[in-house]
């Protein structure tokens, strides 16, 4: 088959979506790796005037710069749509994210920020178009789209599965290392985003036209192609389509994202706990003692893309089955599933702080029961949500509204920091119950509005 066609009878997933698979996992090893060891480093290696960042201080940094990392997308998917095209926006972006990471392994605090910076432009490029052209692999109607953005984010998973162990177990936290050892766990994240660069770079071929910038190719068509059974891929956006006004399906449909974003906020600003307050508690509360090996306080990451790549093919396979029976809950429905186990997560964290106390160590299965509950909620809410993004977004404005889905994930990640704040003066019970009130609340409201956003995604579902 020719590089600039797809099939005419789609009974599997297109080859491209293992190349945007293996690009995400080269990416999120990069961004996990990091975001594992960041807490860890700030509190314990990085100085500012002399002073490693207190835990309250390092706590609105971690908030501050995970929530910009998912506020720049907006403005990345904004360029890719009107100018750039998604394929050129991720290479410009990853090469942005791998020199950052290097600088965070420099130790002087102005690299630290710089560091910081060139992450969170980087990813404003690459995060909202990789995932608007796996959106592009599909026809509307395509019953393979929300299976496919599983099996993307089992790509999320597999990279950030192994940067823990590999930036965080092996490197930061080796005491062999010493501190040196932060720095390369910080190079070993720079290196994963260089291999996914490279593999995006040479491999975009497998794309044809699809990614590139607006007005830029015309159609590919390979005499004898179509007696084959394939056909051409459709023209990339005309210059009408982009300044036509959006009709009113179009515009209940965005409003409907809006809406369900409101609600996705108290998320993520439970479920990114797991790089902060959680991390911190692993570190001070949790006995980390299995079976004759000390585990390392950023190690706990590895168990949560563990649990994805087990449980996603499960939950995929249950989707698929109802479905097939007419039964296969709305994607609004899913979410309210995905806040109600997000809650239930925390349920463990309360029982392990009611046993730790306030100077004792609880077992490490109180933690991993949290990761798995966690885990069937994110499949629950986050693949599908991406999925949504596709199925209602308007095609001239895909990539802006990819990168607008992630404003509900900045604004969450910034009061994931600011509650953060507040884990070292309160008790953890209370700390932790937070949490639990919040995502139900989330859960409940969503649930009570499930009829009028089904009438807003005008036949979608």
């Amino acid at each position: 088959m020719s590089p600039g066609l797809v099939e005419a009878t789609p009974q599997k997933q297109p080859g491209a979506l293992y190349l945007l698979f293996s690009t995400e996992a080269w990416e999120r090893f990069s961004y996990y790796g990091m975001r594992a060891i960041l807490v860890l480093y700030m509190t314990k290696a990085l100085l500012i005037n002399n002073e490693h960042v207190s835990k309250g201080t390092a706590s609105l940094l971690y908030g501050c710069y995970t929530g910009l990392v998912y506020l720049t997308p907006l403005l990345g998917g904004f360029l890719a749509d009107r100018f750039l095209g998604y394929r050129r926006s991720i290479l410009i972006g990853g090469f942005i994210m791998a020199m950052g990471q290097f600088l965070l392994s420099a130790p002087a605090a102005p690299c630290f920020f710089a560091g910081l910076l060139c992450l969170i432009i980087g990813n404003g490029f690459f995060k909202p178009n990789i995932s608007t052209i796996v959106g592009t692999l599909y026809e509307e109607g395509d019953p393979r789209r929300d299976r496919g953005f599983t099996i993307f984010y089992m790509g999320i998973n597999l990279g950030a599965m192994f940067s823990p162990i590999v930036c965080g177990q092996l490197l930061a936290e080796n005491p062999v290392l010493g501190d040196q050892g932060y720095a390369w766990g910080f190079r070993a994240a720079g290196i994963g985003m260089l291999i996914g660069l490279t593999t995006f770079f040479f491999g975009q071929r497998m794309l044809g036209s699809k990614g590139l910038a607006p007005r830029q190719v015309a159609a590919k068509v390979v005499p004898g192609d179509q007696a084959k059974g394939y056909r051409p891929e459709p023209q990339i956006e005309t210059e009408r389509e982009l300044s036509r006004p959006l009709t009113d399906i179009e515009r209940k449909r965005v409003l409907c994202l809006g809406l369900i974003g409101i609600v996705m906020v108290f998320f993520w600003m439970a479920f990114e706990q797991a790089g902060n307050s959680m991390t911190l508690f692993a570190d001070e509360r949790i006995d980390r003692n299995a079976f004759g090996w000390t585990m390392s306080a950023s190690f706990f990451q590895f168990v949560n893309p563990t649990f994805i790549l087990l449980v996603a093919p499960l939950i995929s396979w249950v989707w698929k089955v109802t479905a097939a029976r007419g039964m296969e809950p709305s994607t609004p429905a899913k979410m309210v599933l995905g806040l109600t186990f997000l809650s239930l997560g925390f349920v463990p964290l309360l029982a392990a702080s009611g046993l730790a106390g306030t100077t004792g160590r609880a077992s490490w299965v109180w933690l991993i029961l949290n990761y798995f509950l966690h885990t069937i909620g994110e499949l629950c809410l986050s693949p599908v949500g991406l999925s949504l993004v596709t199925k209602l977004a308007p095609k001239k404005y895909a990539a802006l509204l990819m990168g607008g889905w992630f404003i509900p994930v900045f604004l969450g990640n910034f009061l994931a920091g600011a509650t953060g704040f507040l884990y070292p003066s309160l008790p953890h019970t209370q700390f932790f119950t937070i949490f639990v009130v919040t995502s139900l609340a989330a859960a409940g409201v969503l649930l009570a509005v499930l009829k009028p956003l089904k009438g807003l995604m005008g036949g979608v579902h």
